[in-house]
């Protein structure tokens, strides 16, 4: 069985680079007979918009998706990311670090694709766990390589470009690698759907699966939709809420953007037959990647 998913974060409304993932990810799955799961990834409640996760399940509907059980949310699973960092703690994978972004900003620091590289400071001080920040120690993790369907071979040295990342922040709140990569794996999603600008984390997030001892998914890049000055859309760069109104057009046009063939007939018909017809006819070697 084919497990997709969609998950995003209530921190505003969906936008159109929402709904290109989204269609991508619901024609994917449902284009193999398979099933369709929403997430809503509010780990980092600090981020969290009042009402913004009632409104992106209402935009969902008026867009026509239909998903598989319940919706799962984050910030209700923090006893399951807690019993799986404690498994990385006891195996001598984690250990707590008393070093603040300013000093290591101070510290000739080196950057690689996810940021700053943290130098591994407090690898070996043995600081109480239940006091401070948690660090993944990626020592000695090596290489990790895949296959994109769009962008082809990517690999990426963990210690060497990544260095150790945090895993609870101090205030408590999990970090997005580990409670994504758990929960793909507790609900058995094996067909992940996101944009390009995770590429760079997915060896991580390989490197958590074999650690914890999950099977492996199956993972495709979208490219991005940007702004007329070649910024990522985003809530960050005024990116407009979807207009539900506007609920067929926006579909036919997500399915452009994803080079998908357009049947005339679908710019008069209704949401939920405009997915239907997509997932039959949906072809993924179509999406031109972005270079």
């Amino acid at each position: 069985m084919i497990v997709g998913r969609f998950a995003p974060t209530p921190s505003g409304p969906l936008h159109f680079g929402s709904l290109v993932t989204a269609v991508a990810s619901y024609c994917q799955a449902r284009a193999l007979d398979g099933q369709w799961l929403l997430r809503i990834e509010d780990v980092d409640t600090p981020r969290v918009l009042a009402g913004a996760s009632d409104d992106i399940l209402r935009t969902l509907e008026h867009f026509g998706f239909e998903w598989d059980g319940a919706v799962i949310y984050q910030s209700r699973r923090f006893g399951v990311y807690r019993d799986m960092l404690q498994r990385l703690i006891d195996d001598g994978l984690v250990y707590a670090c008393s070093c603040s972004r300013k000093s290591l900003q101070t510290d000739a620091p080196r950057f690689g694709p996810l940021g700053l590289i943290y130098p591994g400071h407090c690898r070996t001080r043995h600081l109480d766990t239940s006091k401070h920040s948690l660090r993944f120690n990626l020592s000695g993790a090596g290489a990790y390589r895949f296959d994109d369907p769009l962008y082809g071979k990517y690999e990426l040295d963990l210690e060497r470009q990544v260095g150790d990342i945090v895993l609870r922040r101090v205030d408590g709140v999990y970090a997005y690698h580990l409670a994504v990569t758990v929960d793909d794996a507790l609900q058995g999603v094996n067909q992940i759907v996101r944009g390009v600008d995770l590429l760079e984390v997915t060896p991580l997030h390989l490197h958590f699966n074999r650690l914890l001892g999950f099977d492996d998914a199956n993972y495709l890049h979208l490219p991005l939709v940007k702004t007329e000055d070649g910024k990522k859309l985003s809530k960050q760069t005024g990116a407009q809420a979807l207009d539900p109104t506007r609920a067929s057009g926006l579909l036919v046009e997500a399915l452009r953007f994803l080079g998908q063939k357009i049947d005339p007939v679908l710019l008069y018909a209704r949401p939920e037959e405009i997915l239907q017809v997509a997932s039959r006819s949906w072809d993924a070697g179509r999406i031109e990647a972005q270079r």
